[in-house]
């Protein structure tokens, strides 16, 4: 079962890359990755815009402040009259860098499927109920420790029409702002011990067996809380040899 990063595990897993010779860019794979059919579509086949003026761009952009993130927008479970369906679960971990520092005060934001592995989202056609009770957004701020915590429904698989019999594993999308909303990272978290690991496209385009299992939570029964949620534990590292898989371009 996968484990939380320490910081000896960081530092163990660079110095091997170093020596390896590998750069952060070992961990990411192509961005055309044939069996994941859409991002043949979907990713970007032109370099990359420069911008001439950065800070004219964050200025003409959204902003967030403490006073917009409430204590609500962590716990999925309480944002509406009812309670939600499903599995309830608490999930925490740490955003560092890649030196195993804490980050600070960033915007983490989370979205996932229905306990039935359903989004409640007008293009989402799959035959499993909405739940009036579960939107499946969230969001927080990273503590002085780089903390965050939600509370919420463990997600079901859905299928996707990828490939035949086509299901995705359960996951929750995780977004990581910086000092700014032009500094956005997206990725997934996955739960230990899925079945459906090996026909997942998804995972498997991270085809380093390290960097893919850095995806995966791991079950915390200290952080499970009595009658109540199972804890689940991940965390974030933004960049390096031991960084966290991202979605570039898709």
């Amino acid at each position: 079962m996968p484990q939380p990063l320490t910081q000896s595990d960081i530092d163990g897993e660079m110095a091997e890359l170093r020596a390896a010779g590998a750069g952060a860019e070992a961990n990411h794979p192509s961005r055309d990755y044939a069996p994941y059919r859409s991002s043949t579509l979907r990713h970007p086949k032109q370099p990359l815009v420069a911008l001439k003026d950065p800070e004219a761009a964050e200025l003409a952009g959204p902003v967030f402040g403490v006073t917009d993130v409430t204590a609500h927008d962590a716990d999925l479970t309480r944002q509406h009259p009812g309670e939600p369906l499903g599995e309830r679960i608490t999930v925490t971990g740490r955003v560092l860098d890649r030196g195993g520092r804490p980050v600070r005060g960033q915007l983490v934001e989370i979205w996932q499927a229905n306990a039935s592995g359903r989004y409640p989202h007008q293009r989402d056609d799959h035959p499993a109920p909405l739940d009036p009770n579960f939107t499946g957004v969230g969001r927080c701020l990273t503590g002085d420790d780089g903390g965050y915590t939600f509370t919420t429904i463990k997600p079901g698989a859905y299928p996707w029409r990828n490939h035949v019999n086509a299901w995705r594993p359960a996951h929750i999308h995780f977004s990581v702002f910086g000092t700014a909303f032009t500094q956005r990272l997206v990725t997934q978290m996955y739960f230990p011990g899925d079945p459906l690991f090996a026909y997942d496209p998804v995972l498997q385009s991270v085809t380093d067996d390290r960097a893919r299992q850095r995806l995966v939570s791991a079950y915390d029964h200290e952080l499970s809380v009595p009658e109540w949620s199972l804890g689940y534990r991940w965390d974030i590292v933004l960049d390096g040899p031991a960084g966290t898989w991202m979605e570039e371009g898709r």
